[in-house]
């Protein structure tokens, strides 16, 4: 109870960072920051265009290693922590390919495109969305959890292919604004650009390890209700 409690108290901080920082993230982007020189007022949608992802990211790094872990050691807390990323990472990775189609209307002129970044990130989203539909069919819940691991493996490693993508086809997408391997941030972004984009990354983080926590609860909760359903029986 006390662990459970504990729990709990953990996530509501999570919570209040979020909110915390995503009230200061939206401000500094929308009335702080100023306008790209380029692009103009539509470039604020950056600020939450990269968060998402980067929230997708860690999303999908969590499936990736409690998969393995789940695989290695076979416990069910593992499984129940990559399948609650999962969910989360794919809500991220929606919402992404949401905020691109409308920063992609007025810069490129289409909603969408079939380019190189974007067709793999539709991609990474349809291989999450089949870990979950997998794991709603098997009705085996140990052969369900073995093979959402290795799907959940497999489906990471789409992720270097997206962030390489812009370098190694040609892709309407610009190379990335923060994690290149030819420059450091603050030599890409200026810093009135830069730091209020690091405020909404971190915002983002938070929430998402917020809404995992909320998933995981879920998913202990469902399976001490199977265990005490299957002591009753007995």
């Amino acid at each position: 109870m006390a662990k459970a409690e504990k729990k709990r108290g953990s996530g509501e901080i999570l919570g209040v960072l979020a909110l915390l920082f995503i009230l200061v993230g939206l401000y500094v982007a929308l009335i702080q920051a100023p306008p790209d020189a380029y692009q103009g007022e539509v470039q604020r949608i950056m600020y939450i265009h990269i968060p998402s992802i980067v929230a997708a990211y860690l999303c999908f790094f969590i499936v990736f290693l409690g998969s393995c872990l789940y695989l290695w050691k076979r416990e069910t807390r593992d499984d129940i922590l990559a399948k609650s990323a999962a969910e989360v990472g794919v809500l991220f990775t929606a919402l992404t390919i949401i905020e691109g189609s409308i920063w992609g209307k007025p810069t490129w002129g289409v909603w969408w495109t079939w380019d190189a970044r974007l067709t793999l990130t539709a991609l990474l989203l349809m291989i999450f969305v089949g870990y979950i539909m997998l794991r709603s069919l098997i009705e085996d819940e140990e052969r369900g959890a073995v093979c959402g691991a290795v799907v959940g493996i497999i489906g990471f490693l789409d992720i270097p292919l997206i962030h390489m993508s812009v370098y190694w086809w040609r892709t309407l997408h610009q190379p990335p604004s923060i994690f290149r391997p030819d420059k450091l941030p603050w030599e890409n972004i200026k810093w009135p650009l830069l730091w209020p984009l690091i405020i909404n990354i971190v915002a983002f983080v938070f929430l998402s390890l917020y809404l995992l926590s909320l998933r995981i609860r879920v998913g202990e909760t469902e399976e001490r209700i199977k265990g005490e359903m299957l002591g009753g029986t007995a």
